[in-house]
């Protein structure tokens, strides 16, 4: 093997493994606590229906989970991880990176609302990505 072509296959391992390591581990803290999902770090990549700084606040959906499971089978490069109860959980994947971001929801039916809370994984800022997000499926929610 020349070494054009090591170099050229050495290039190609360390874009992937740099891929990998875009995804980051699932955050320990995700999940419904006491009825709310959790707040968002100081870092400005996220925002979370529950949140009262207007850095972070975002309005809750309109509609049911049946609504964002609608929603986010329009969205690319979107998984649903989870789901129980009133509570859904996906990821979605960054187009060139493979960045992760964790995206949850917490309907409350007797009001036809649905909360959120999206994060980046990783990173310090999202360039307003996770707000971006919550508004798109709020478009793809609204008939």
């Amino acid at each position: 093997m020349n070494s054009h072509m090591l170099l050229t296959r050495g290039f190609a391992i360390v874009g992937f493994l740099t891929l990998i390591g875009c995804a980051g581990d699932r955050p320990a803290t995700l999940g419904v606590q006491n009825n709310v999902l959790a707040g968002c770090p100081e870092s400005p990549n996220c925002v979370c229906s529950f949140e009262t700084r207007d850095s972070h606040s975002i309005a809750p959906l309109q509609g049911s989970l049946a609504d964002v499971r609608a929603a986010l089978s329009q969205m690319p490069r979107t998984q649903i991880i989870g789901e129980e109860g009133d509570y859904l959980y996906a990821e979605f994947t960054s187009r060139l990176m493979g960045y992760v971001d964790d995206v949850e929801f917490l309907a409350v039916p007797a009001e036809n609302i649905v909360h959120v809370r999206s994060a980046s994984r990783l990173g310090y800022s999202d360039m307003g990505v996770n707000r971006e997000r919550v508004e798109m499926i709020r478009s793809l929610m609204t008939p």
